[in-house]
C-alpha cells in the first residue's frame, strides 16, 4: 500500500503576488500601540497633565508675587515635565515588544524589521512634535491669562529660532530614550539608565570639571546634557557649541542607537 503525500508538502509558499504592508499602516499601528495599554495611555495623560500643572503653578506664583515673565518663560518651564516623560514614552515604544512578548507577532506579521523600527522612530518624533505643539498652546493661554490677571505687560518673545531649538531639544530627548531602549531591550533597565544619564551624570561631570582642570576642557565634548544648554534656555548656539553638541551627540545618541538597531535586527524573538 503506497502512502499519499500531504498536499503542498515539499512545495514553496508563493507570496510574490502578496502586497507588502504599507509603511503608513505600520506607523498607524505603532501610534495606536502607544495608548492601547494602560501604561502607555496614562503616561501620555500624565505628560499632558504635568505640563499643564507646571504652567498653572508658575502662573499663580507670578501673578501673586507680581513678577515680570514672558511667553518664553512659560514655555521653558515645561522642559522638565516634557523632557522627563517623553523619553520614557520613546523607551516603551521599543521595549514593549519584548516586555509584553509581542515581538513574535509583530515580526511575523511584518518580517521586515527595519520597517518596524523606522515606524516606531517616526511615531516617536511625531509624539515629540505633538508635545511641543501642546506646550506652545498652553504657554500662550497662560501668558494671556497672566496679562488679564496681573499688572505687568504681556511679552510675546518666542522667536522662530527659539521654537526650533525647543522642538530639537524634545526630539533629541525622545531619541535618546529610544536609543537606550534599543540598546537594552528592557523597559526598567532603559528607564534607569536614562535617569542616571539625565540626573546623575551631569552632576558628576560638573564635579569633575570643578576639581580637575583638564576635565573642564573636555566636558563640553562628552557631556551631552551640557552641550544642550543653549537649546534649553533658547539663548542660541555658537559654532563651537554646535560642535560640542555634534560630538557628544555621537557618543550618547548615535553610537547607542546604531548598536541597538543592529541588536534589534539580529535579536532572537522568543
Amino acid at each position: 500500500m503506497s502512502a499519499t503525500a500531504a498536499p503542498g508538502l515539499g512545495h514553496a509558499l508563493d507570496i510574490s503576488s502578496t502586497s507588502p504592508t504599507p509603511f503608513s499602516r505600520l506607523v498607524r499601528v505603532e501610534l495606536r500601540k502607544t495608548w492601547d495599554t494602560r501604561a502607555g495611555l496614562w503616561l501620555l495623560v500624565c505628560t499632558a497633565l504635568l505640563t499643564a500643572a507646571v504652567m498653572v503653578i508658575q502662573l499663580a506664583v507670578v501673578v501673586v508675587q507680581d513678577l515680570q515673565v514672558s511667553y518664553n518663560d512659560f514655555l521653558t518651564s515645561t522642559n522638565f515635565s516634557i523632557g522627563l516623560l517623553l523619553p520614557i514614552i520613546g523607551i516603551l515604544l521599543l521595549t514593549s515588544e519584548w516586555g509584553q512578548r509581542t515581538a513574535m507577532v509583530t515580526f511575523s506579521l511584518e518580517p521586515r524589521r527595519p520597517h518596524v523600527i523606522a515606524a516606531k522612530f517616526v511615531v516617536g518624533i511625531g509624539l515629540a512634535v505633538a508635545a511641543v505643539v501642546i506646550a506652545l498652546g498652553l504657554a500662550a493661554i497662560c501668558n494671556a491669562l497672566y496679562g488679564a490677571l496681573g499688572d505687568q505687560p504681556v511679552v510675546w518673545d518666542q522667536s522662530v529660532e527659539q521654537t526650533a531649538y525647543f522642538v530639537l531639544l524634545q526630539v533629541v530627548g525622545m531619541l535618546t530614550g529610544f536609543a537606550f531602549a534599543a540598546l537594552l531591550l528592557n523597559s526598567p533597565a532603559a528607564i534607569v539608565l536614562y535617569m542616571v544619564y539625565s540626573f546623575v551624570l551631569p552632576g558628576l561631570f560638573a564635579l569633575g570639571a570643578a576639581l580637575i582642570g583638564w576635565f573642564e576642557t573636555i566636558q563640553p565634548w562628552i557631556d551631552f546634557n551640557y552641550a544642550q544648554s543653549g537649546l534649553f534656555d533658547g539663548s542660541g548656539m555658537s559654532g563651537s557649541e554646535w560642535a560640542h553638541f555634534a560630538v557628544s551627540g555621537v557618543i550618547w545618541l548615535v553610537v547607542p542607537l546604531t548598536i541597538g538597531i543592529v541588536r534589534v535586527l539580529r535579536a532572537e524573538v522568543k
